[in-house]
């Protein structure tokens, strides 16, 4: 047996919990994508914005020139009136007046849907990783590894998603926004998707029982018989 398997359990969990740590950041925060229109009067006040999977903050910002060619608003950093609202399609009985293209309310559905199913993955796999500590439950590992890697994956699908989404959006001619970044929250979000996929491969890799390594070894290592 692997005498130092169970320190190496235990590197791989604190590097995933970092993952999770990062895929609740990016789900519980609204900075996936950063919105403004295109601004022609640098006197006046224009209006930003800044997105997660729930809701959407707007601020108005009084525009200063500070460049021939920067014709956005923002940066969203700077100060100004802040008002956020939740997503107009989450209340029943009510239209969504955020968005002016009709698939952004199904691209948005869906991108909260897969990024819920992440979360209980990851929280799943937690849970087996944890009651794998105990004594004659490494077997536990194999289903946390593959909860893991499961997580990773939709949330990178939500972030495919997501960017779908803003990009569709743009490229509407009915809507106000004319230039997008995406922001630290996309960012939680890839980040833990390649701690999470990479790391419970990983802890796969390490759950397997090692092989041996010459084809007589399994029969040196049996107990002799009495």
């Amino acid at each position: 047996m692997d005498e130092t398997k169970p320190l190496k359990v235990r590197l791989t969990f604190c590097v995933l919990l970092v993952g999770i740590s990062l895929l609740f950041a990016a789900v519980v925060t609204d900075y996936w994508a950063v919105l403004s229109p295109r601004v022609a009067d640098f006197n006046a006040t224009c209006e930003a914005a800044h997105f997660g999977l729930w809701r959407l903050c707007t601020k108005r910002i009084h525009v200063q020139k500070q460049g021939a060619k920067e014709t956005g608003c923002g940066p969203i950093s700077l100060p100004g009136a802040h008002n956020c609202s939740y997503f107009k399609h989450f209340t029943p009985g009510q239209k969504s007046e955020i968005f002016e293209v009709t698939t952004q309310k199904e691209y948005s559905i869906s991108a909260a849907a897969i990024a819920i199913f992440s979360v209980g993955f990851a929280i799943i796999g937690t849970i087996c990783v944890l009651f794998s500590f105990q004594k004659k439950r490494d077997y536990l590992l194999k289903p946390a590894s593959m909860f893991y890697t499961f997580a990773g994956l939709c949330i990178i699908i939500s972030v495919e998603v997501m960017r779908q989404s803003v990009k569709r959006m743009i490229d509407s001619k009915d809507t106000v926004w004319m230039e997008y970044s995406y922001s630290w929250s996309f960012a939680c979000a890839c980040s833990a998707f390649v701690l999470l996929f990479i790391f419970g491969i990983v802890l796969l890799l390490i759950a397997l029982p090692r092989f041996p390594q010459n084809p007589w070894e399994t029969c040196m290592d049996a107990e002799p018989e009495h």
